[in-house]
């Protein structure tokens, strides 16, 4: 990989519009323009939506006088409000275009945010807990806009980046909220009553900034407005493609008779895996079929109970899943074991277990990457998915039947669980964007639901386990190997869909 690519003007693929280089460093490219918004919008989303786990193990807790269980109420209900808020986007960003979904989640959740210094008891916690939770589902647009932005070459980077980089807020927070807190209390001389309140100010004030951002300095596609999508698929004429402007380039020849229908043309292929039986399929049919279309039920329906989206429903809820609930209660848990650390620095040793994200989410979106680009096959992808997925499992396994007292071997154990739950997040949306491609937002919104479900499963059973974090980690990590071993039988393109090959 050139170094040069992470600033300069991508190649875009003329069929589709889209980059074929992720320009990271480029906010002046549109394309970079995207990827600096979503990433960042989706982090800023993770500093308020885990902005409580970091002083509510001491400050909050005492503030309110609240009991474990009902912290984990909190955690429980901060996971669903996610969970039913992203089933919902999906189809909202097929509809309307995932840049103003993102941006009016945004300020959906900026408005609970900034009311956190109204809470005086339990339940007013619970509430203000679940509608910050929507601020989670912004993690749905954030990879639909990325897909329709980035091509099949560097959709797994991208999707890693933005939502490693993004999902990196978790671990940020740890940092953040408590440092804006200490310095209220010390610097400012407010009461611990008062600083944790106010300290919420900071994220409403980002939240806005960046939604604004979205709303008057980006696009919706790569090509203009949402509603014009369909202006941008090419149409060939005599081996020529000719794209939206006019611009008119070389096409290899197909054979396709042009007026054979969508049904005629998926029998002829016979294997989505097999490059020579996908000549028969014209340029303009692939493109057509990977343009998103505003759903209709029995679309939603067919994609939503279909077998690829519970091969990818299934492992990123073990994996985005366990990582939420373990992040929830990873520096309570550290504070169990080392007492001595004390609240911040606990909190500051969990924040790594988020912050991990910006390599090793990543990491598994390039790993896919690089898979597919030598061997063509999209299900060479999923057998990386599968391998990860036991592998996070096989940690779990180890934390939980070990329930280290060495701070080496804990956070060793810890830091090798993060690379696995991470990878494997990153190597799931690596494979969307080949699935589906024109419900791309319901599959996403049903995939990202998925993993909120298995947050909030996992978090009952910790609520159900008190403080015996050890045991559920453990039990954690037997489901998480079960299940990726139970979907790897699924192929991951359905038999006759045309794009995303």
């Amino acid at each position: 990989m050139q170094l040069s690519l992470l600033w300069e003007t991508p190649a875009v693929n003329p069929t589709n519009h889209k980059a074929r280089s992720v320009p990271v460093l480029n906010p002046f490219d549109k394309y970079g323009r995207t990827f600096f918004f979503s990433t960042f919008g989706f982090m800023i989303a993770f500093l308020s939506w885990y902005a409580f786990p970091p002083l509510m193990s001491k400050t909050i807790k005492k503030d309110l006088a609240l009991t474990q269980p009902e912290i984990a109420n909190s955690n429980v209900l901060a996971l669903t409000a996610t969970l039913v808020v992203r089933l919902f986007i999906g189809p909202l960003c097929d509809r309307f275009g995932p840049r103003l979904c993102f941006a009016g989640i945004l300020l959906a959740g900026a408005v609970p945010t900034v009311l956190a210094g109204l809470v005086t008891n339990a339940a007013g916690l619970l509430a203000l807990r679940f509608f910050i939770g929507v601020l989670g589902a912004t993690f749905v647009p954030c990879q639909v806009w990325s897909t329709g932005f980035f091509d099949k070459n560097v959709v797994g980077t991208a999707n890693g980046l933005m939502a490693g980089i993004g999902n990196a807020g978790g671990g940020i927070t740890y940092f953040v909220m408590p440092a804006i807190f200490d310095s209220l209390v010390h610097d400012r001389g407010l009461t611990p009553h008062k600083a944790w309140r106010v300290a919420f100010i900071v994220p409403f004030i980002l939240i806005v900034a960046v939604a604004l951002g979205m709303i008057f300095l980006c696009e919706d596609t790569p090509t203009g407005a949402w509603a014009d999508r369909y202006n941008s698929v090419p149409r060939t004429i005599e081996g020529k493609i000719v794209d939206a402007p006019g611009n008119i380039n070389d096409a290899p020849t197909t054979g396709q008779d042009k007026g054979a229908s969508y049904a005629e043309k998926d029998k002829k292929t016979s294997d989505p895996e097999n490059d020579s039986s996908n000549a028969s399929i014209d340029l303009e049919t692939i493109a057509q079929s990977e343009v998103i279309q505003t759903p209709t039920f029995d679309e939603a329906i067919s994609v939503i109970f279909s077998l690829q989206c519970l091969m990818l429903s299934a492992p990123y809820a073990c994996s985005f899943g366990g990582e939420l609930a373990i992040n929830a209660i990873l520096g309570t848990y550290y504070l169990k074991n080392f007492p001595y650390l004390g609240q911040t620095n606990s909190g500051r040793w969990a924040a790594m277990f988020g912050l991990l994200n910006v390599f090793f989410r990543p990491a598994g979106g390039i790993i896919a990457d690089i898979i597919y680009r030598y061997t063509k096959s999209v299900t060479a992808k999923k057998w990386w998915l599968v391998f990860i997925g036991c592998m996070q499992g096989v940690f779990c396994l180890a934390i939980g039947i070990l329930n280290p007292h060495n701070e080496a071997t804990m956070f060793g154990l810890v830091a090798g669980l993060a690379f696995f739950m991470d990878a494997s997040n990153g190597a799931n949306f690596a494979i969307v964007p080949h699935v589906h491609p024109f419900a791309n937002g319901i599959l996403s919104g049903v995939i990202g639901a998925a993993g909120n479900l298995g947050g909030v499963i996992f978090s009952i059973i910790f609520r159900y386990n008190g403080v015996k974090y050890d045991r559920v980690i453990m039990i954690t990590g037997a489901i998480c190997i079960g299940i990726n071993l139970g979907v790897s039988w699924i192929r991951p393109i359905p038999k006759g869909q045309i794009g995303g090959r």
